[in-house]
């Protein structure tokens, strides 16, 4: 059994999540030079690119792209500014942009505008014959950044010890590619926040005991949507020997949440929520499950991002929307339903940090590189790890997406 006790680590991806936050509503990018006086990590770019204002950015990036046709295709999370927006092919949730990728054989170049582990999952679902870049190489994940590969292999060497048998993993979307691969090898899956519910359902016919990677949070709202009490319910704290936790705990338990979370949507409190119903009385207040349990139980609703556009889109004009996700869909699904009234929990503004370095000069670089036949940011993931991160994603596949 692991019993070493590991020094706690914040992931700089965490540590830098407020390095964007502003009170004021503009999210217009600003030429790349200003945006770098932000004490984040930024990937280096030459010169050239650093003073380019957006709207000169915006021509070079659309000349690039003409010359490059069916060559490429630009992949838009919904997080993304709207500068990056406004040139994507496809823009959608992690998996469903990695659907679009893996189903468009003919582009050779797919560009995703997203965070590492979203660039991962697009590598190995596309083609051996494509080749999936990053803009910028720091957009990475504070939440898949709490799960490093080598806690989660000792925590399942651990559980395993402990467990003998009908323990299975269930990673998050949202994970790197060795996560998923872990499952894969271990009979296990890969949900998004759309088919959490089925995918656990799923693992509960097969096994007992579920571990769950690496957000608790919507490990824990999944699990009490299922009518698992809290008290079968632990949280595997990876920097403890045995995760924190006495063998007997994980005997009777049935959910094992690893000690993860997410930076944007653990800013949402139940008193926001609270001043947000006596502004607006008629209020309908909808929230992502990474959001803490009590905000989850306070809201009128919780689901994916792309639940929120859904419910956002087919509501009736006058409707009024409080929201707690990332604040650039916010503020893109106010302006695309102007006849409701729509709004971020938060007052403060707080742009996804690492989703926020896409900016537009990396996407003018790598486009403009592609001109030239140079490919930068090429993200690969060995044959091996993406045979069994393939199988955890095909058995989620199979799923009823929710």
């Amino acid at each position: 059994m692991i019993t070493v006790e590991r020094q706690p680590k914040v992931p700089i991806t965490d540590i830098e999540q407020s390095a964007f936050c502003r009170t004021d509503e503009s999210l217009e990018a600003k030429p790349l030079i200003e945006e770098f006086k932000a004490k984040v990590e930024w990937q280096p770019l030459p010169k050239d690119y650093m003073g380019l204002k957006p709207d000169e950015l915006s021509d070079r990036i659309a000349v690039a792209r003409a010359k490059l046709g069916d060559q490429l295709m630009i992949l838009g999370h919904h997080y993304q500014r709207d500068e990056i927006i406004k040139f994507a092919d496809y823009r959608g949730d992690s998996y469903l942009l990695s659907q679009y990728a893996g189903k468009q054989k003919e582009a050779e170049y797919v560009v995703f505008c997203g965070v590492h582990f979203m660039a991962e999952t697009a590598d190995i679902l596309t083609g051996p014959n494509q080749k999936v870049i990053l803009p910028n190489m720091k957009a990475g994940c504070s939440m898949a950044d709490m799960a490093p590969t080598e806690d989660a292999l000792d925590a399942w060497a651990d559980l395993s010890a402990v467990v003998l048998d009908g323990l299975i993993p269930v990673t998050y979307m949202n994970s790197t590619a060795d996560i998923k691969a872990l499952c894969g090898r271990n009979e296990g899956i890969v949900c998004t926040s759309s088919n959490a519910t089925e995918a656990f359902q799923w693992a509960f016919r097969r096994g007992e005991k579920i571990l769950f990677f690496p957000d608790q949070h919507l490990g824990r709202n999944t699990s009490l949507k299922l009518g698992i009490p809290v008290e079968e319910m632990v949280v595997w704290n990876p920097f403890k020997p045995l995760g924190g936790l006495t063998e007997d705990e994980i005997r009777n338990s049935k959910v094992i949440l690893w000690q993860g979370h997410c930076s944007v949507h653990t800013r949402f409190t139940v008193k926001q929520i609270n001043e947000a119903r006596e502004k607006f009385p008629d209020v309908q207040v909808v929230v992502h499950p990474e959001c803490v349990q009590e905000v989850v139980e306070a809201a009128d609703m919780d689901g994916s991002t792309e639940f929120i556009i859904k419910v956002v889109e087919d509501a009736p004009a006058g409707s009024v929307f409080g929201i707690g996700t990332e604040i650039n869909l916010v503020s893109r699904l106010a302006k695309e339903n102007p006849d409701k009234t729509i709004f971020s929990l938060d007052p403060v503004v707080c742009p996804c940090a690492t989703m926020y370095r896409i900016h537009p000069a990396y996407l003018a670089w790598v486009a403009e590189g592609l001109v030239a036949g140079k490919v930068a940011n090429q993200i690969t993931v060995n044959e091996d790890t993406a045979h069994y991160a393939r199988l955890a994603l095909e058995q989620m596949l199979s799923l009823k997406r929710g």
